[in-house]
């Protein structure tokens, strides 16, 4: 076992092993440590269209025909079916109501469905991490990543010139110097502990507990409540969300018939599940269904997969992302909540970052990022951490009646329904060091706190629903608000909470993309998936060290274009 290398990454998730994968790409001597084996069970599943870009950027970039096919749900199919995962063509949500059925009232029902593809060849995908982590694992390996598991790191000394990781594999003592540490495993990761990083959630505004599993003979919501108006894709086929008075319940169906369930449940909401002392994760479990008849249903002839878990709290935050010779990846800093699926492509996004700011690195720092630019990786992450944050309190504030959620979850698909067209449209390397949910831009940036703000007015923080003029009123800001950067037709009453992939709207908000119309409308075969299939026999890295490192000392942030009106 050798005894230095150059980068050292710890926690070998989707993230961890695809960053170490292009660093080796890129001919840095890389040692990627686990503490427990492949395949391994995580949660963290649905992917987004944002996250879907970064993979085909990543693939495009670096060579990595493989992330380039499972960024979408068609290419996967064709390319990789051995590896398990589900279509995801939107994002789906019902509000439930104690001991009342779900009531089928039409295009009045409580429902709410958005569009996030406009075909299945096209969609997202609900990753089967325990496969797709593995394939990224062995896709590292293959690239000549020092890929080490079983291995318990005890401690990191940080000096001058290096990092020293003592700690064991399998039980045998091991040191391992490295020039930079990468930590990658995830809430409580080494670095936090071994560094004494302070905590950061006092400054955050979510908290919820989570009881989760994977189910297998769930029944389909169209089945339990059939005869609902047809919305743009099939209601089930998407990232599903269950409102509930004590949070609110996601569903995540992969190919294969298995279920990805659990309950995010809001402080209030678990204090008022009265369970006897001691109760276990299934006792939680089975009272939440047995409240709502419909979910009671939809999971009648199931059966769990793997044991119900239960965590009491699963936000986190710490105070640092960086130092001189270490970084944290996206969830090792902070996590909020899955309710708008940001991990995945938040995590992408950072494993761009980090693979520019390490291409253009200067051999005089030994190829390691200079501080300047780790400076500019923590800000952003502590500005988007916020940003999350913000967006996710304000949807637990609009739970308390469905038609502020719903107006409320116009500004996350604002948000990215506009970052994802104009990447798309306007393809750029130097994305990556762009804010990711609207942070930097001057339209967008300011609106989760103004809407949180305006919700806890209504709400009182316990779960008022406001009269019907305060509903209306924070529905009409909300429209206006995102109105400089709607794309996709949303907030509008036509459409009856059912929102398609509109390209004709998208033509129309040409000016808003800072775009001619006819520039957009000669893009759209792009946007319904006729581009060409690259080819990736001969492709070779382009490095562009300036996309690394900031024009400025403090700009740490630009918009997603710059010519925003």
């Amino acid at each position: 076992m050798k005894e230095s290398c150059e980068i050292v990454i710890v926690g070998s998730g989707f993230a961890g092993s695809l960053l170490a994968r292009v660093l080796a790409v890129l001919d840095y001597d890389v040692v990627l440590l686990e503490r427990g084996t492949h395949p391994r069970f995580a949660i963290g599943e649905s992917s987004t269209p944002l996250a879907n870009l970064s993979l085909e950027r990543l693939g495009l970039r670096y060579g990595l025909e493989d992330c380039y096919q499972l960024a979408t749900h068609g290419r996967w199919l064709q390319h990789f079916p051995e590896l398990r995962r589900g279509l995801k063509r939107g994002f789906t949500y019902y509000r439930h109501h104690p001991d009342q059925a779900f009531e089928n009232r039409g295009f009045d029902s409580e429902r709410l469905l958005v569009a996030a593809s406009p075909a299945d060849s096209l969609s997202d995908t609900h990753w089967l991490r325990a496969d797709v982590d593995h394939h990224f694992v062995r896709q590292a390996v293959g690239a000549g990543v020092d890929y080490r598991d079983r291995v318990e790191v005890t401690s990191a000394t940080f000096a001058a010139d290096s990092a020293l990781l003592k700690g064991a594999r399998a039980g045998i003592p091991f040191e391992l110097r490295a020039n930079f540490v990468i930590d990658a495993s995830g809430p409580g990761g080494f670095l936090a502990r071994e560094l004494s990083i302070a905590s950061g959630l006092r400054r955050t505004a979510t908290r919820a507990a989570l009881v989760f599993s994977h189910f297998d003979g769930m029944r389909l919501m169209r089945e339990v409540v059939p005869g609902m108006p047809e919305g743009p894709y099939p209601d089930d086929w998407a990232a599903v969300h269950h409102i509930i008075d004590e949070g609110w319940m996601y569903s995540l169906r992969f190919d294969d018939g298995i279920t990805s369930v659990g309950f995010l449940l809001t402080p209030r909401g678990l204090s008022s599940v009265a369970l006897p002392d001691h109760a276990d994760a299934a006792t939680v479990w089975q009272t939440l269904v047995a409240r709502y008849p419909t979910l009671a249903t939809i999971f009648a002839e199931s059966s769990p997969v793997m044991p119900i878990a239960f965590r009491p709290l699963i936000q986190h935050r710490l105070t640092r992302a960086t130092g001189e010779r270490w970084l944290l990846m996206p969830h090792a800093y902070a996590f909020v909540d899955p309710l708008f699926s940001t991990g995945i492509a938040w995590s992408l996004r950072a494993v761009e970052r980090l693979a520019l700011a390490f291409e253009g690195s200067s051999s005089r720092r030994g190829r390691i990022p200079d501080v300047a630019t780790l400076v500019r990786y923590g800000a952003m992450l502590a500005a988007e951490a916020d940003q999350i944050d913000s967006m996710v309190a304000g949807s637990y504030e609009a739970m308390a009646h469905f038609d502020l959620f719903a107006a409320h979850a116009m500004l996350y698909f604002a948000t990215v329904s506009f970052a994802e067209v104009s990447q798309r449209l306007t393809p750029d390397d130097a994305v990556a060091w762009r804010g990711f949910l609207g942070v930097g831009d001057p339209a967008l940036e300011r609106l989760p706190r103004e809407a949180l703000r305006m919700l806890r007015q209504i709400t009182q923080r316990r779960g008022e629903v406001g009269a019907p003029s305060d509903r209306q009123l924070f529905s009409g800001w909300i429209s206006q608000a995102i109105a400089p950067r709607n794309i996709a037709g949303l907030a509008n009453p036509e459409r009856r909470n059912l929102y398609p992939v509109d390209f004709d709207a998208l033509v129309e908000a040409h000016s808003r993309l800072g775009m001619s119309r006819d520039h957009v409308v000669a893009s759209l075969p792009r946007l319904r998936g006729m581009s060409p299939q690259p080819d990736f026999a001969d492709r070779a890295i382009q490095p562009k060290p300036d996309l690394a490192a900031p024009n400025q000392e403090a700009a740490f942030f630009t918009l997603e274009r710059g010519n925003h009106p």
